[in-house]
């Protein structure tokens, strides 16, 4: 009988660890990893770490933005999501008498041991240590959002800087964040334009066809996808672009530079009909290599 090899195991133990394509600092960012998440080794190498994270995107991390995985099942514990851009911790229940321990990005997961009071909240950080956070960064609801309450929480993100191989909102990539953005439907989907672009979990609609929630590919053409938005009505998409103004906004559909770049218009098979029906789960793995982004 054949024994399977024991997967070791990680948690991301920096508010955002950067996935680079070689065990190098000099080597290019590919896709980031959030503060609590789990991620699985493939190998390592000195002080990296090659990991794959949830959406089977790979890259190598320093380890000491890494913790092992504790022995105690996570599993069972009560764990939250911080559900603003950015939530401070503190070593005490104060905001006034120290500066933050910590800061931590959206989605960043936390376990959470004691409610001291209707403000305040005792969490385990990832290295063992306890922390204070406030009950207003965070939600335990992880319930799946409609299309409308997806864009109403894409435009939070509004005016956040453009950050090559971004995942997190410290800055985001327009991949990284139209990726976030359907997860919070449920749709799991690659991480690159590329990718998402040739996704199987998706159908192609036409331009005057579109509804709020659909996706927008660009590229010089159909083979050299490079860019993506999320569509929000009224001729407008909201996205991540380092064009003109690096940060995330809301463009037109009729400005001369995006028309001329769009290439194709993508509908999650989930949602052909109605947003109304439940959404399905879908996967896919993202082995290609990062391509440009606009």
């Amino acid at each position: 009988m054949t024994l399977l090899a024991a997967v070791t195991l990680w948690i991301v133990n920096a508010p955002v660890v950067n996935l680079h394509a070689a065990p190098s600092v000099d080597a290019g960012v590919a896709s980031q990893a959030v503060y609590g998440g789990d991620v699985e080794q493939i190998e390592r190498k000195g002080k990296w770490v090659r990991i794959r994270t949830a959406d089977q995107y790979t890259g190598w991390a320093l380890k000491s933005g890494l913790r092992k995985a504790p022995k105690r099942d996570r599993a069972a514990a009560r764990m939250a999501r911080v559900d603003t851009i950015a939530a401070h911790l503190y070593r005490e229940p104060d905001v006034t008498a120290h500066a933050p321990v910590l800061t931590l990005p959206y989605e960043a997961r936390l376990e959470v041991t004691r409610e001291a009071d209707e403000r305040w909240l005792e969490v385990r950080l990832v290295d063992g240590h306890n922390a204070w956070i406030q009950r207003g960064d965070i939600s335990f609801d992880d319930r799946l959002l409609t299309v409308n309450e997806v864009i109403g929480l894409s435009r939070r993100f509004l005016g956040l800087p453009y950050t090559w191989g971004g995942a997190s909102s410290f800055g985001y990539d327009c991949s990284g964040f139209t990726q976030m953005l359907c997860r919070r439907r449920g749709i799991a989907m690659p991480r690159d334009s590329r990718p998402q672009a040739e996704w199987s979990g998706a159908v192609t609609v036409a331009r005057d066809r579109l509804e709020p929630g659909d996706l927008l590919f660009f590229g010089p053409d159909a083979a050299k996808i490079n860019h993506t938005g999320l569509y929000v009505g009224g001729g407008e998409f909201i996205h991540a672009t380092a064009f003109r103004q690096p940060r995330i906004q809301i463009s037109r559909l009729d400005d001369p530079h995006w028309s001329e770049l769009l290439r194709v218009c993508r509908r999650p098979r989930a949602f052909t009909h109605s947003e109304t029906q439940g959404p399905a789960r879908h996967a896919e793995a993202d082995g290609e290599s990062k391509p440009t982004t606009r």
